[in-house]
């Protein structure tokens, strides 16, 4: 059989990529700065260092294009990589369409998503740096359970600052945190003054991931030193810890014998998204490839198409840096959509500058079609993907059907970021017809943003 007709694109573990991609060597649009979110100053090595270790602030700011990474890391990244990457071929046929479906399969994992890409060397820096327990925040869980798999693996204590409605939504996601030793609580709570704030003004709060990023915040800066807040997305690192998921798609569509004309992923912070394009993005700019690359989101929390492209604020209580960043106003809270990874108001800054700049592509789709996509999809493949990951489904599913329509080939590739195992809840709700769409709330938006810092800074030229 030739790899033309192959279906699953496997490589070995001599395969898995010695270091990470770091995309600010090649970023074609000039750096943002990150503002203290009490002065405005650029933030400081110190400031950083109450809630990060060194390495990762190095990190953050380095210009190296490629980061080793750590043997240790390495080891249990051997757990599960490199992934799979499968052709969709029961999928095809079920579209009738000439394009050619690829995916990433990061499901594979112990924690069931792409998140331990970046968890696992977090968990192995703070460590290295003497750190004995993690704040952090989940949404739908993935995150949350990554680290407390991670967290386990270094002996670190960890606390999980949970949203509300995906606590309630996703009973199992907490089950599985505590069974790798973390602590879970639902957000808000009455742990933080922050929390406690948010819940005198609405006792029946759901919470959203800036408000849980408060909570984590809080709960590590005021505690002398005593933990570390470790973040699932969005910051620069967390992007580059996820670039082993692109790096090993390339290798793999040279096995398969043919190149991405496009390449999908999920966006609520950007991690997923990025981990898969950047790579494909560093072809684009130094080998010529011309590659679309297209971030999906949820019309419920639009931050890409229809947020605005300012300086706001990482959290809800305004305590996390400002960044420049599409965003929707930190204090905007997003329906209770299934998709809880996606509910946050915006978005990682790279990624935010390479979309105002054109070389990334947005799409926003509605939580039923997504739903439906999904279904289409676990009974043509037979894996349940999770609402985040459906995103990336629907969008594929649609350029696969574009193409049908146009009568042209098309190579699709998008990335598969996580199972839906403990998501049933959601599906149930979609078989018994419950879900409902959210749309763009604008006058929420407009309201939130009209609270956005008033940062005086001259517009920056795009190369």
């Amino acid at each position: 059989m030739s790899n033309q007709d192959a279906t699953k694109f496997l490589l070995s573990e001599s395969d898995l990529p010695k270091q990470w991609y770091n995309i600010n060597a090649d970023l074609p649009v000039p750096p943002q700065p990150v503002l203290h979110p009490g002065t405005q100053e650029p933030v400081t090595p110190d400031f950083l260092a109450v809630l990060f270790p060194m390495e990762l602030i190095m990190q953050e700011v380095s210009a190296e294009r490629y980061i080793d990474i750590p043997e240790e890391v390495r080891e249990i990244y051997k757990l599960y990589r490199p992934t799979p990457l499968l052709r969709a071929r029961r999928l095809e046929k079920a579209l009738d369409t000439p394009a050619h479906i690829y995916y990433k399969y990061e499901g594979v994992s112990p924690a069931g998503s792409h998140k331990p890409n970046t968890a696992i060397p977090q968990a192995f820096y703070n460590k290295a740096a003497g750190t004995k327990a993690l704040t952090t925040e989940t949404g739908a869980g993935q995150w949350g359970s990554a680290l407390a798999l991670a967290c386990n693996f270094f002996d670190l204590a960890l606390e999980v600052y949970m949203v509300k409605v995906s606590y309630q939504q996703k009973p199992y996601r907490r089950v599985l945190m505590e069974t790798f030793g973390a602590e879970v609580f639902a957000s808000p709570t009455n742990r933080t003054n922050y929390g406690r704030s948010v819940l005198e003004q609405d006792a029946d709060n759901p919470g959203s991931l800036g408000i849980a990023i408060s909570e984590a915040v809080e709960a590590a800066a005021s505690s002398n030193g005593a933990k570390k807040y470790s973040l699932g997305s969005v910051l620069g690192h967390v992007l580059m810890h996820q670039s082993v998921i692109g790096e090993e798609a390339l290798k793999q569509m040279d096995l398969a014998g043919e190149y991405p004309d496009v390449v999908i992923g999920c966006v609520g912070g950007g991690s997923n998204f990025s981990g898969i394009a950047y790579p494909f993005l560093r072809q684009n700019l130094r080998d010529g490839q011309r590659t679309r690359l297209l971030a999906v989101e949820p019309t419920a929390a639009p931050s890409l198409t229809k947020g605005v492209y300012a300086f706001d604020y990482g959290d809800t209580a305004r305590t996390a840096p400002i960044v420049r960043m599409h965003t929707l106003g930190h204090s905007f809270v997003p329906a209770p959509i299934h998709a809880g990874g996606l509910r946050y108001h915006g978005m990682a800054p790279s990624l935010c500058a390479l979309y105002d700049a054109g070389y990334i592509e947005a799409r926003a789709v509605p939580q039923v079609p997504t739903f439906e996509a999904a279904a289409q999809f676990a009974r043509a493949e037979g894996i349940l993907p999770a609402p985040e990951s459906a995103h990336a489904i629907r969008a594929a599913i649609d350029e696969a059907l574009d193409a049908k329509e146009k009568g042209e080939k098309r190579v699709i590739l998008f990335n598969l970021s996580g199972h839906g195992h403990f998501d049933l809840g959601a599906y149930e709700n979609f078989l018994a017809g419950n879900l409902e769409n959210y749309e763009y709330p604008a006058a929420r938006v407009k309201a939130a943003l009209a609270d956005l810092p008033k940062v005086n800074l001259p517009e920056p030229a795009v190369g």
